[in-house]
């Protein structure tokens, strides 16, 4: 197969929820049949509501800059399929993931036939073998994972790591992980395995606890970040933050955050402290691999600027945790400044508790929708928002919307495109090769 007889493979699977089946089994054969690739380095596993994708990425930086080859695997992608596949940084290149997907559908089949798999694998699990199989060739040093479900049953969960984190947890997914946060955390506490040390920023009291029993069961060893280090001389510029760290002992001085926002801060501190438990194994990891791998990190599509007169931002959050710390961020750092809200969110996300935590921040709210089978047209997202609009536009063309919320902006004003990473993939998409440009340009103040 070549790399677009292999996109159109996966469009065909569907969506990565259409049809969705937890479970190990599938990937656990797939992979065993290849040689076990998954194997062949040392991982970590990355769970947790909101912030573990930007938590890989750091920890993944910081081992880059210590010397490792460091292999990614992240998910949803924004733009292409390949951003979720990484190794030092670089994705994966066309040829290499339809060689590695090739071999991952090959093998399928043949399992298929023997009857060792009983259905085809999901879209998920075809990218996560993939990913396995390619750092396996890539002859990486090590390997973060970032769980795309859960944690329990996700296909990422089949290696020992060497440590294991866990961000946060929150309600989201609830019909796949369950209703309350002892259920969501259960779940998540998957990624623990015996004797293997775990990092836990988690700071909802009854998941904390599932944690905590789930670490004691198993005998592995727990640093909760709250408890564990220390933060001190937290200050920013515009939004980004600096910050010294002390951490059993060491100390970690004018830590620099070039992503915006108080709660990076967090995923950070997970980061450095897995990197520094990572250290005490043997790993060769300086202050100031720690220093540089987060100065220099970076991850799309979390208050992402890309315009600056008006400025405009792209975030993911797509659930009630992620647009509480995006308001937060608004609330300390835009404040005084007029909000234009370009929005959209999957069917099954809780549009209406989100709306009640970003609407009211606006002046204008634009509804549109990305071309996603989930995703929510604007009449259904009025319907479930529980807040009162001032003034309301809907315009079902993500571009188009942007371009509106542009054109009755002043330049000293702020426009926000948020409720879901399909949302900004679709403007990043759009916007490819070249800047924001309208025409009409922006209302005067």
């Amino acid at each position: 197969m070549n790399y677009l007889e292999c996109l159109s493979y996966l469009a065909n699977l569907g969506h990565e929820l259409r049809g969705v089946r937890f479970g190990l089994e599938a990937i656990t054969t797939i992979l065993a049949s290849l040689g076990h690739p998954h194997q062949q380095y040392p991982t970590a596993i990355v769970a947790g509501t909101n912030g573990k994708g930007s938590t890989s990425a750091l920890l993944a930086n910081i081992l880059r800059h210590a010397g490792y080859r460091t292999g990614l695997y992240t998910s949803p992608h924004l733009i292409r399929v390949n951003e979720r596949i990484q190794v030092n940084g670089g994705e994966i290149s066309d040829e290499d993931f339809a060689q590695s997907f090739t071999d991952i559908r090959q093998a399928v089949d043949r399992l298929l036939g023997q009857k060792s798999l009983e259905f085809t694998p999901s879209f998920f699990e075809f990218l996560t073998g993939t990913a396995f199989l390619h750092f396996a060739r890539a002859r990486v040093d090590f390997a973060v994972l970032e769980v795309g479900m859960g944690g329990r049953l996700d296909a990422t969960n089949i290696t020992e790591p060497r440590v294991a984190i866990i961000t946060n947890v929150d309600l989201d997914h609830q019909e796949f992980l369950g209703s309350t946060y002892a259920a969501i955390a259960w779940e998540k506490a998957g990624v623990i395995k015996p004797g293997r040390p775990v990092i836990s920023a988690c700071a909802h009291p009854e998941a904390a606890e599932v944690i905590r029993r789930r670490c004691a069961e198993l005998g592995a060893p727990l640093m909760e970040t709250a408890g564990f280090s220390r933060l001190a001389n937290l200050r920013h510029q515009q939004g980004r933050y600096e910050f010294d760290f002390a951490l059993n002992g060491d100390y970690f001085s004018n830590l620099s955050m070039p992503l915006p926002g108080r709660f990076q801060v967090e995923n950070a501190v997970a980061a450095v402290t897995a990197a520094w438990q990572l250290r005490q194994e043997g790993l060769k990891i300086s202050h100031a691999a720690i220093l540089e791998g987060l100065r220099h990190a970076s991850w799309p599509g979390r208050l992402e600027k890309i315009h600056e007169r008006p400025l405009v931002l792209l975030d993911g959050a797509h659930n009630p945790a992620g647009a509480r710390e995006v308001a937060a961020f608004v609330r300390e750092h835009l404040a005084g400044r007029r909000l234009h809200l370009v929005y959209a969110s999957m069917r099954d996300k809780a549009i209406g508790e989100i709306s009640e935590i970003l609407f009211p921040l606006a002046a204008d709210v634009y509804l549109t929708r990305p071309e996603q089978a989930r995703a929510a047209a604007p009449e259904e997202i009025l319907a479930a928002a529980r807040c009162q609009l001032s003034h309301l536009v809907i315009e079902p063309e993500p571009l188009r919307a942007l371009e509106r919320a542009y054109q009755a902006s002043a330049p000293g004003d702020v426009i926000l495109v948020t409720g879901s990473l399909f949302l900004v993939g679709a403007i990043k998409k759009s916007l490819r090769g070249g800047k924001l440009e309208i025409k009409n340009g922006p209302a005067q103040p």
